[in-house]
């Protein structure tokens, strides 16, 4: 690194980019002297730079870099910037290592007790009992164990060693290659992101990483600024900083009063140019994620040292993303998609996804829950039963009396009972079950990549497979989002195609470009076309491009005019946002008056204007009538063809007196209007597919949209939204608004009732009004289904409405960062129909999960009962202890493998969704489960009581201890398996289909695992020997075992021949949570839900752990703030760490968290300040 001594003393600025040699502290500033600026805000901060810098032009020059032209793109000075202030990312934290994921599978409490077991088993059997006498000791010693026998005491035991070391390293693995995966795809999330820069003078798209300090950065509406800089020149900027400070309130920020940028935070408003002076680890976000420990370097407790840069790129969590499952417990970075989820994990102390958690999730931990328990009963009632059954025999019926020598023996025998008991808990806990979600949800994650859905939390691909409704945005989304202008009215004629330029009069015409050229962002411009022949390309916002394109196609050159007005000469700029639906910039002529453009939505601004320009390009009144008549002879048919209508005015303001610029309304009125614009965004050609395919697959597509109703209608008939002669609402955002609330302005949940069922339009709506329907639909109890919301969104101001939703679907393309982060899934390519492949995916996620319960069950049912009764009838389990653990594995592992990678068919869109409270096993699997069950049960049983009379083999019943395994029990356990393998194949489908065959040669990885097991299972038998209690069989043997199990395919199509709806008494099982749990959602969201079965079966003591080490977190983070910097700014920072703790839009806040909830997005919360615990 070298000493960053300050070096500003004996500095004379040299012009940029002159001296590019020379040690570390050639730049005239070091990183100390950056973050302590950075530290300050508003007046302060001006006054520092006054006082170190003159002004922001000394700055740069330090800094090496020139305001209008950048950096150039000279390597080695970006390697030296590097190198001196250090790179844009933040090294995550270290991932586990695959030993410590071996550490934690080990902390399973069922296998606990196992190794505890076969540790003592293998004790006691090297303990040789003293004096040969073994006949005092009663029947232990019966069956003539010869020397060999005795001494292979020590196999079960090594066998349960090894075999629980399987399982381990099996977890373990599929731990971390889920981490894995997760880490990958954030990876190719953060290099999505990518940044406006000018290099060179001129504006190019960099990854965030690749920003160095003293490059200039293009800020804009809807970015998540990247790295922490000085604003030179800003338009109506406004700045969401909830995510460092809690202040929701957004902050107005201008290069004369407040210039200070910070990473993390959000631009809601407004667009302007930034010096970028801190990156990586000494921004302002780094420094919180190095206090908190995510940085790796511990000794960086210290504000601004820098670091090692170590860690890959790919590894950069500047925008950690949810993990699920045991991934989920590690602590995230701030920063995270929920702008903090810290502090929910702190109340839940287990990976709850951030809304309520999800569907599936809340079944299978309730199914867990009960399946375990009932596992922990039967395998108490086992233990007691034979441990009675012996003491009763050996010492009242045989009379004997303890005796020391033979206490190791008897012990043995209770050992053996233990292990048997824990056997049957290890059978009866589907601990498959979690493994099956993950691999489920991994896999289609990574399939769902290449059908352009960029999944951002895990659950959220199986909560889109029970949508029952989505609510799309119309432009971009349901259309190609390329604009073009094809109608326009303007000097009182409306012409329905583009006219020559003579047929306009040369004043309009001029008026006309410079108004679209100057009041279009300049970061919008047509390109040239890619290739020969192509559409020119349109960069920047659609709407402005089509303006630009008209400009053109009038052969007037734009580019001209910006050059001549560049854009440090505009002089105000109300920008355009979802409130005033218009946008308007004003230039001071060379005279010193004022001229200011206007454009906007056509009803809008049409309000506002008194004046239009006549044919011959002069003035005339307009008056309302004028308006009127204008609305029904140009907007409306316009509208009606499907085209958004845009109106551009002007108007000229006096340079005395000054206007007050603050009073947007005077300003923006008495306007003249020169034309209103036609502008055509034609659908999709694959949408209207797309939507038949949502509606008959049960889900009703809604379109929320700003356009005026005329052209929503007219784009949702094209669609599909709507059909003739349907019974459906088409709304306005304030008629909806209107008829929502009560005479008090407060909203009604009864009276959205009434109206969200038929709603399948709404137009000219607000972002609250998209939130206000998703939070009515979803909070709704009118229909018996709750209903599961989807909703696309691309602007910033859509952040609520896809928070709220139960899966957000925002637009890789066209959407803004802050879109993004509030998302579940990206749509990579802004196309509806993916949607459609997003919920395949999801019922296929669901439906694999199903099967696998159905093959899953089956198995546990029968071995817990065979476990039991034979153990309470013959003394013995007829499956072994290692056999158990074996045909865990082949259930467990392999079973969810190869039942959870099934590819979805279109046959799944066929169905209506399955709904938040149906269960998770219904009745035709409840029918499949028994069915099998009992087969099985029922060709055992028989087995084990006259099996050795149909083979002609010697019983293998009460055996003694340590005897050589028998050919009886070998056929049991082989039988029970295959008969396990082909009911595998029978499990394929869960809706009484008969041909279980379909599309099985479409699963490679199915026929490979199925196969695999037999030749494992085949080896096992011949060869296994003692461990695994085997001995070989002979072909007549091998035969007859197959033939069993085949039988259950048979038996699987005598089972489908039953009707399920006549068998009443079948209960169905897993339901969802009951209806008031869901309805408390406003309530803490289960408060002290610790996902139960993570707590009885899995890692209760680490999560423990873990809640005591982020208190511990916490209070270093605090005593460090105190100990560093100002009061002032000890008090600030750690106020904003607070904030960052809390969980952004998650209306639960359960009443023991102390904590006040920032808010990010502007839904109910606390509107700044802050309660410290």
């Amino acid at each position: 690194m070298g000493d960053l001594g300050n070096s500003t003393v004996d500095f004379h600025p040299k012009k940029p980019g002159m001296d590019k040699g020379g040690h570390e502290g050639d730049f005239g500033v070091t990183v100390e002297d950056l973050c302590s600026l950075m530290e300050l805000r508003g007046p302060e901060a001006l006054q520092k730079i006054q006082e170190n810098y003159t002004d922001i032009e000394t700055l740069c020059h330090r800094l090496k870099t020139s305001p209008a032209d950048g950096l150039s793109d000279n390597p080695a000075d970006l390697e030296k910037r590097r190198q001196v202030f250090g790179m844009n990312f933040i090294p995550p934290k270290k991932p586990k290592t695959f030993l410590q994921l071996v550490w934690e599978a080990l902390q399973d409490v069922t296998l606990i007790i196992l190794e505890i077991a076969a540790i003592i088993s293998l004790g006691l059997s090297f303990y040789q009992p003293p004096g040969g006498d073994g006949e005092a000791c009663g029947t232990v010693s019966a069956g003539a164990e010869d020397e060999g026998e005795a001494e292979a005491g020590w196999i079960e035991g090594a066998a349960i060693l090894l075999s629980v070391l399987c399982v381990v390293l099996v977890t373990a693995f599929n731990d971390w290659s889920k981490e894995k995966q997760f880490r990958g795809l954030q990876s190719r999330i953060e290099q999505e992101q990518r940044f406006a820069v000018v290099r060179n003078g001129t504006v190019i798209q960099i990854p965030v990483a690749e920003m160095v300090v003293g490059d200039i950065a293009q800020v804009k509406y809807g970015d998540l600024l990247p790295a922490d800089g000085i604003l030179i020149q800003g338009n109506d900027l406004k700045i969401d900083e909830s995510s460092l400070t809690g202040e929701s309130d957004h902050v107005r920020k201008s290069s004369d009063k407040d210039p200070m940028l910070l990473s993390g935070t959000h631009v809601m408003e407004g667009s302007g140019k930034m010096l970028v002076t801190a990156v990586g680890v000494n921004s302002q976000t780094g420094i919180i994620f190095t206090l908190l420990g995510a940085g790796e370097m511990e000794e960086e407790k210290k504000d601004c040292k820098k670091g090692k840069q170590d860690g890959t790129l790919e590894n950069n969590q500047n925008k950690a993303k949810k993990q699920d499952e045991a991934v989920a417990m590690e602590m995230q970075p701030l920063k995270s998609a929920e702008g903090g989820e810290v502090e929910e994990k702190e109340k839940k102390k287990a990976s709850v996804p951030k809304k309520e958690k999800s569907v599936l999730q809340g079944k299978l931990t309730k199914l867990a829950v009960q399946i375990g328990k009932a596992g922990l009963v039967m395998s108490a009632i086992t233990v007691i039963i034979l441990m009675l059954y012996f003491v009763i025999e050996t010492f009242v019926i045989q009379g004997r009396v303890w005796m020391t020598e033979c206490t190791p023996i008897y012990v043995q025998y209770f050992v053996k009972f233990f292990i048997i008991g824990v056997t049957v808990l290890v059978v009866a806990v589907p601990e498959g079950l979690p493994l099956a979600v993950t691999i489920s949800l991994a896999y289609s994650v990574k399939k769902m990549m290449k059908d352009n859905n960029l999944v951002r939390h895990l659950d959220a691909c199986e909560t889109m497979g029970n949508a029952t409704a989505i609510c799309s945005d119309k432009t971009g989304t349901l259309t190609t989002n390329r604009m073009t202008v094809v109608q326009i009215y303007i000097g009182d004629q409306h012409f329905n195609d583009i006219p020559r330029p003579d047929q306009i009069n040369p004043k309009t015409l001029e008026l006309l470009s410079s108004a679209i050229a100057v009041n279009c962002a300049y970061t919008s411009k047509i390109m040239a076309a890619d290739k020969e022949g192509g559409l020119p390309k349109q960069v920047g916002n659609k709407t402005e491009c089509a303006l630009l394109g008209l400009v053109l196609n009038l052969k007037q050159d734009y580019q001209a005019v910006r050059e001549q007005i560049p854009e440090e000469k505009l002089y105000k700029v109300y920008t355009f946002n979802s409130v005033r639906k218009s946008m308007s910039t004003v230039i001071q002529m060379p005279d010193g008056s004022f001229c200011l453009y206007s454009k906007g939505a056509s009803e809008i601004l049409l309000k506002k204007c008194s004046f239009i320009l006549a044919r011959d390009g002069e003035t005339r009144a307009f008056r309302p009538r004028d308006k009127d008549e204008m609305v029904k002879k140009v907007i409306e048919p316009m509208a009606c063809d499907g085209l958004r209508t845009i109106c551009i005015a002007y108007r000229e303001l006096p340079a005395d007196p000054l206007p007050d610029w603050e009073n947007e309304t005077d300003i923006v009125s008495n306007l003249t209007c020169i034309t209103v614009v036609g502008i055509e965004d034609p659908v999709r050609p694959e949408v209207p597919d797309a939507i038949r395919k949502c509606q008959r697959a049960g889900i009703t597509v809604r379109m929320v949209t700003g356009d005026n109703i005329n052209t929503a209608r007219a784009i949702a008939a094209k669609c599909g939204i709507i059909h003739p002669g349907d019974d459906f609402l088409c709304m306005e955002g304030k008629d909806f608004n209107r008829r929502i609330r009560n005479e008090k302005g407060e909203i009604e949940q009864e009276r959205i009732d009434k109206i969200w069922p038929k709603l399948r339009v709404l137009a000219r709506s607000s972002p609250t009004d998209k939130h206000t329907l998703v939070k009515g639909i979803i909070d709704s109890t009118v229909v018996e289904q709750r209903q599961v919301v989807a909703v696309t969104g691309d602007g910033t101001n859509d952040g609520p409405a896809l928070k709220k939703a139960d899966v957000g679907f925002a637009m890789g393309i066209a959407g803004t960062d802050v879109a993004k982060e509030a998302s579940d899934i990206i749509l990579t390519d802004d196309n509806f129909s993916s949607i459609v492949k997003a919920v395949m995916w999801g019922r296929n996620v669901y439906d694999s999960i199903s099967k696998f319960l159905q093959f899953q069950l089956t198995v546990n049912v029968v071995a817990v009962i065979v476990a039991f009764t034979g153990a309470c009838i013959t003394q013995d389990s007829p499956l072994k202890a290692v056999q158990m653990l074996w045909v865990n594995l082949i259930m467990d592992t392999f079973a969810s493998l190869a039942l959870a990678t099934e590819p979805p068919t279109e046959a799944l869109l066929l169905r209506k969704p399955y709904g938040r409270n149906n269960p998770l096993i219904s009745r035709t699997m409840m029918k499949n489960i028994l069915g099998h069950a009992i087969f099985q049960l029922i060709i055992i049983f028989t087995l084990l009581f006259v099996g050795e009379k149909i083979f002609d083999i010697d019983s293998g019943r009460n055996a003694p201890l340590h005897s050589p395994p028998s050919e009886h029990y070998t056929i049991i356990f082989n039988t029970f398996v295959l008969m396990q393998l082909f009911n595998e194949i029978n499990a394929r489908k869960i809706h009484g289909e008969r041909n279980v065959f379909d599309g099985i040669f479409s699963n490679p990885i199915f026929c490979s695992i199925v196969l695999g097991t037999f030749a494992i299972q085949f080896v096992i038998v011949q060869f296994g020997g003692k461990p695994f209690s085997c001995s070989p069989l002979n072909v007549e043997q091998w035969l007859w075992c197959l033939f069993v199990g085949m039988a259950e395919l048979i038996w699987g199509q005598v089972i489908s021949s039953v009707p399920a709806h006549q068998l009443k008494c079948l209960k169905e099982a897993g339901h969802g949570p009951a209806p008031d749990e869901i309805m408390d959602e406003d309530l803490a969201e289960d408060e002290e839900e610790i996902d139960y079965a993570e707590r009885e079966l899995r890692r209760g003591q680490i999560l423990w752990f873990r809640g005591l080490n982020r208190i511990q977190t916490q209070m270093e983070v605090v005593s460090t703030f105190k100990r560093s910097g100002s009061f002032q700014g000890a008090v600030r920072r750690r106020s904003s760490v607070l904030s960052q703790l809390h969980d952004v839009t998650n209306n639960s806040t359960p009443s023991h968290v102390v904590l006040s909830t920032a808010n990010a997005t502007g839904a109910p919360g606390n509107p700044g300040g802050e309660s410290f615990p």
